[in-house]
């Protein structure tokens, strides 16, 4: 519009005294203000052509033009309880995030069976980067878990990256028979269906750990599942159960103070913590590596330099030498991928499973 007023201004400024030839001689407008035919507009006229034109097109490009990411603190949303292992590594990991951003996190705790009502707050959430997922191997268990879900977490949700992965372990009472895990194969071989292994509820990843294992290792045994940790554990030193498939980071100080004992490590390779306690792959079942794990994911259809940026943001804060030991100290190894990685891995623990679920005739909810 402005460039149209200077256009009209200079026009009536420059007709003013014009002699009643001089617009047919000039090529300007004839005496009933339009072109003469076949004439060229003048140039004052055809800035004015050109402002019409695309002035209602800049218009909306100014009114869609996007502010910087991120605009607003972003929220977290987390499956699970405050103060459990996933929560505390979201915490230690988004508040370093928050301070190269510039923009606080705020972690929402929506814990239920699944993982579904945590999915489905962030399934409808704007994709816009500043609501997000703390998606774990439970989105990858509850795809063949449940027969219906709100979302398809391969499809409904934009990988970030992975954080950390924590892996579990089998242990015994102080005072147990069982010394090593050879020990404790030996005994489940000689004696079938005797073994009871503890865990905590069906279809966790403790329970699943334990189907695999039983599938592996070729035995029957027993698996007594608890409701919470600390049941496990009560049971465990009253003698209800052999041996407990649980995550490591919780047990550690009950490991280092030798109150339990840890006869494997569910990992590809020993655990930092624990350098002298062997895999389970070394106890001679092979192809058996088993870690949770936690990663940020996006609503689908977020961009992707706000992806990428949020990735690179985690992937710092994860190199901060004081990340890395609130880490350590809940037994997490910390990863940070690409969001190609993470794609890759939900899709193979889903199908890995799935497997173990249909194995164990576990029914879906």
């Amino acid at each position: 519009a402005a460039v149209g007023d200077d256009a009209l201004s200079h026009e009536s400024a420059s007709g003013a005294g014009r002699r009643p030839g001089d617009d047919a001689a000039s090529g300007g407008p004839g005496p009933a203000g339009g072109e003469a035919p076949g004439a060229e507009p003048s140039p004052s006229r055809r800035r004015l052509l050109i402002a019409a034109t695309f002035a209602p097109l800049a218009a909306p490009q100014r009114l869609s033009a996007q502010p910087a990411f991120p605009s607003r603190p972003i929220t977290l949303v987390v499956p699970f309880a405050a103060g459990g292992i996933a929560d505390l590594t979201a915490r230690a990991v988004t508040r370093a995030m928050g301070e190269s951003l510039g923009q606080p996190f705020v972690v929402d705790n929506r814990p239920s069976a699944g993982a579904i009502v945590a999915g489905n707050q962030v399934l409808q959430a704007r994709p816009d980067g500043h609501t997000l997922l703390l998606m774990s191997n439970a989105n990858a268990v509850s795809a063949s878990l449940f027969r219906k879900l709100p979302f398809d977490a391969t499809r409904d949700f934009q990988p970030i990256c992975t954080l950390g992965f924590f892996e579990l372990a089998l242990v015994v009472a102080q005072d147990s028979r069982f010394r090593t895990l050879a020990d404790l194969l030996a005994d489940a071989k000689a004696r079938p269906g005797k073994l009871n292994i503890g865990t905590i509820s069906i279809g966790s990843t403790q329970h699943l750990a334990a189907e695999l294992f039983k599938t592996r290792a070729g035995i029957d045994a027993q698996l007594v599942p608890y409701k919470a940790t600390p049941a496990v554990l009560t049971g465990l030193r009253g003698g209800e159960i052999d041996v407990a498939f649980e995550i490591l980071g919780p047990l550690l100080p009950q490991l280092q103070s030798r109150a339990l004992r840890a006869l494997a490590v569910t990992g590809g390779e020993r655990h930092p913590s624990l350098p002298d306690v062997p895999t389970v792959r070394e106890a001679g079942i092979g192809d058996y590596d088993v870690a949770s794990w936690n990663a940020l994911a996006a609503p689908a259809g977020t961009p992707r330099d706000v992806i990428e940026r949020l990735q690179r943001a985690a992937r710092d804060a994860v190199a901060q030498p004081s990340v890395q030991q609130n880490l350590r100290q809940l037994g997490v190894r910390a990863l940070v991928g690409t969001p190609e990685q993470l794609q890759r891995l939900l899709a193979d623990e889903i199908r890995r499973w799935g497997g173990v679920i249909r194995a164990a005739k576990i029914e879906p909810q």
